[in-house]
């Protein structure tokens, strides 16, 4: 199949005009200019973009991921998919160790079954103090016992695990967390700037929605934030659906830390493309009232009704840059950076890249998503 469009955002470069010929699920190859053969799709003015990829999302479209059934777990991977995110990891909030262990193995089949990427534990070893909408009951140490129990359940599907430093146990555990593959973020922190060092030099390298749930910066105590932000190592999160992140902050980090350190989240909840109301997230209830959820009867903010394209949106009118420049920013934060951070191969539009691709008006609205080399509808065509 040989597509083209005015313009291909690749990952890397803007092809303008650009082609992508695709055989079966795979990119064979990208260019610009004129298309190597005939064309069987032409997009006219349309914008090419790689498929999103968010690793950091509960649920959406009314399934929530802590329920962990194929049915549940599928119906919330397709309805954002129709929003363009081609690639998934399903997070979960803190639970007891039963319902943690039956989460991971059941979730981990979704994983081999290729439904998902992988599983994102967000708890449940995180601080009291800055637990957001997590049930602080449930929160806990990590003792080497329940994480060698977790990483055994998951059998390799577990992709990132959040957990707050200054924990009894946390740098062992991080530690653990890496020799198994897996990705050790700092989030739901309280800890110091040099509690947050030694997490890094243990091998700490996402930062779990910055700024969001962990101690803000002091001009005599820089804390988690500063200590995230300067080291090279370390991709920092952001949910920038308007609500998490103000756009100035969004713009002064994305300029400061350079293209390849800020990936785009939603953290998205079951509520996300649903009317207001009443949801839950784990054990906590949470109301969304003008889009916004909160746990109930709080200020609390609980995740998100965020889809991938509006934080794609978000990023190109807030960062400041020029029109072709926003648009190379934006694509890296949603697609390239996510990839790389947890080390999910093939995601671009380039020979070799898994054929997943997005499909954006002239207002960066999604006008039709390309999943395994097979087109959906999006959500609006549904």
């Amino acid at each position: 199949m040989l597509i083209t469009a005015a313009t291909v955002a690749t990952g890397w470069e803007l092809l303008q005009p650009g082609w992508i010929e695709i055989s079966g699920t795979t990119v064979l190859r990208s260019g610009a200019g004129p298309p190597p053969g005939p064309t069987d799709v032409d997009l006219g003015p349309a914008i090419v973009v790689p498929g999103f990829v968010d690793t950091h999302v509960h649920g959406g479209g009314g399934a929530n991921f802590c329920a962990a059934t194929q049915a549940q777990t599928a119906a919330a991977v397709q309805f954002h998919r129709r929003f363009g995110t081609t690639t998934l990891i399903a997070s979960l909030v803190s639970a007891s160790p039963a319902e943690l262990l039956r989460q991971v193995t059941d979730l981990a089949e979704e994983v081999r079954a290729g439904l998902i990427a992988g599983v994102h534990l967000e708890g449940p070893w995180l601080a009291p103090t800055r637990c957001g909408a997590h049930d602080v009951s449930l929160l806990r140490d990590p003792s080497p016992e329940e994480l060698d129990a977790v990483l055994s359940a998951g059998g390799g599907a577990i992709r990132m695990i959040t957990l707050a430093p200054e924990r009894t146990g946390a740098l062992a555990a991080i530690g653990r967390i890496v020799d198994a593959g897996a990705v050790a973020a700092v989030g739901h922190t309280d800890a110091t700037y040099e509690q947050t060092r030694a997490a890094i030099g243990a091998g700490a390298t996402v930062a779990t929605h910055l700024f969001n749930a962990m101690r803000s910066i002091h001009q005599r105590e820089p804390g988690p934030v500063i200590a995230l932000l300067e080291d090279p190592a370390v991709t920092a999160e952001l949910i920038a659906d308007g609500v998490h992140v103000a756009p100035p902050l969004y713009r002064h980090i994305s300029a400061s830390v350079g293209a390849e350190r800020v990936s785009l989240v939603t953290d998205a909840i079951a509520a996300a493309g649903m009317p207001d109301g009443g949801y839950r997230l784990g054990r906590l209830a949470v109301d969304v009232v003008d889009g916004m959820a909160c746990v109930a009867g709080t200020d609390t903010i609980a995740g998100s009704t965020a889809t991938m394209d509006t934080l794609f949106r978000f990023s190109v009118a807030h960062s400041g840059l020029p029109a072709d420049d926003a648009l190379l920013l934006a694509v890296r934060q949603s697609s390239i950076n996510p990839a790389a951070a947890l080390g999910i191969p093939g995601v671009g539009l380039t020979a070799g890249a898994k054929a997943d691709l997005v499909v954006l008006g002239s207002n960066l609205a999604v006008e039709a998503v390309m999943y395994a080399g097979a087109w959906v509808p999006s959500w609006a065509a549904a």
